[in-house]
């Protein structure tokens, strides 16, 4: 959260909270504050350059916040910290963009947040900015620039690095035209066995280029200057015309909401992504599309849930086996019943004892069965 103190003293801080009482926990709240070392110096986190978009996560005791810009004002970076979950206390930070000279990139993902494994390596989408295209021995960016990247993050002694990444081969040409990779979020999907019977640990994801990326989160792939041949699944124009937005994943498929588009289902077989949708809704979503959210019994009856960004917003419900078949939407209901205000973006339906939760823009609108 940001806060002012001042005409010009700006913090972000780190909270804690009973969600019973609203208390504050862990002796919260922790003043955000980091720095990081740069090719010239020291680079210093300034809490007035940057909005927490992306989602928190939580993975075997740690806690991760990272930063975006304001609409891309410089000076800016990518930052990633890591904290204590039952402390809050700070562990590691990382930047993205070290060397960059404040023109990113950040780390967007429309609201989606990092991932993590089962053995805490985190994943997460840059969005545009600088990336060197001159690599070092070990074949990483020889400034340690991420820009439009797939990063796969290691904690390990204190710090926080890359440990293997992937870089769109016209990343430079991409970021020139503000087309970010990190304007969607990142999925890590199941163990997939692929048609040789070997056990891949795949992620995906998508930007403002309308392609989807899929790659092996044991070999990422890093960059080359030609092409992006190296990569697991590469389908180009498959979610045209672009992602703000975060997939789900149920069942063998694969579930996308593009800008301004139809939601999306891709069935996935022997670890590969049908390249076609195998089905969509009827809907167009409007800007920023939207992020859909399972609910099931197991592996059975699910329904994936949207939110429409219009005045008044929409809940739509429908057969997460065939997108065709729309279950309902909160504009079916007669006397305007289920109307719950404006629109909003990034928002992502949450699925908990029976009920769906829907951010809005004063509030949490909250739907059930009637009786």
């Amino acid at each position: 959260m940001s806060l002012s103190s001042g005409s010009n003293n700006y913090h972000q801080r780190l909270h804690a909270l009973d969600v019973t009482t609203g208390a504050e926990l862990l002796g919260g709240p922790v003043e955000i504050d980091a720095s990081y070392q740069t090719l010239g110096g020291m680079t210093h986190f300034e809490a007035a350059q940057y909005v927490e978009r992306a989602a928190l996560l939580l993975s075997n005791g740690t806690l991760y916040t990272s930063w975006t810009s304001h609409c891309d004002v410089p000076p800016y970076s990518g930052w990633v910290m890591a904290y204590g979950a039952s402390t809050l206390t700070p562990m590691a930070v990382f930047n993205a963009a070290p060397n960059s000279g404040g023109v990113g990139p950040a780390i967007w993902m429309s609201g989606g947040g990092p991932a993590a494994d089962a053995a805490g390596n985190v994943y997460l989408l840059t969005a545009n900015g600088v990336f060197e295209t001159t690599l070092d021995a070990n074949g990483f960016p020889n400034q340690g620039d991420y820009g439009n990247s797939f990063l796969k993050l290691a904690l390990a002694g204190g710090t926080l690095k890359v440990s293997d990444y992937f870089t769109l081969y016209n990343a430079v040409n991409e970021s020139g035209r503000d087309q970010d990779l990190g304007s969607g979020g990142i999925m890590l999907l199941p163990d997939l066995t692929d048609g040789s019977g070997v056990v891949r640990h795949l992620a995906a994801g998508a930007g403002k280029d309308g392609n989807l990326y899929v790659v092996n989160r044991d070999a990422m792939g890093r960059f080359n200057s030609t092409s992006n041949q190296q990569i697991w699944q590469q389908l180009t124009g498959a979610v045209t015309p672009g992602i703000w937005s975060t997939p789900a994943y149920f069942n063998g498929a694969l579930y996308f909401g593009p800008n301004s588009g139809t939601l999306l289902r891709f069935a996935i077989n022997a670890a590969r992504i049908s390249t076609s949708p195998t089905s969509r809704s009827s809907v167009r979503f409007a800007y920023p599309g939207t992020s859909p959210a399972i609910s099931a019994n197991g592996t059975s009856n699910g329904i994936l849930w949207a939110h429409e960004n219009t005045t008044p917003a929409v809940l739509h419900a429908y057969d997460a086996g065939n997108l065709a078949n729309e279950l309902y939407n909160s504009a079916q209901a007669a006397n305007g019943r289920d109307q719950f205000g404006a629109g909003n973006k990034f928002i992502t339906p949450v699925i908990a004892d029976g009920k769906v939760f829907i951010g809005t823009q004063s509030g949490v609108a909250v739907f059930g069965l009637l009786n």
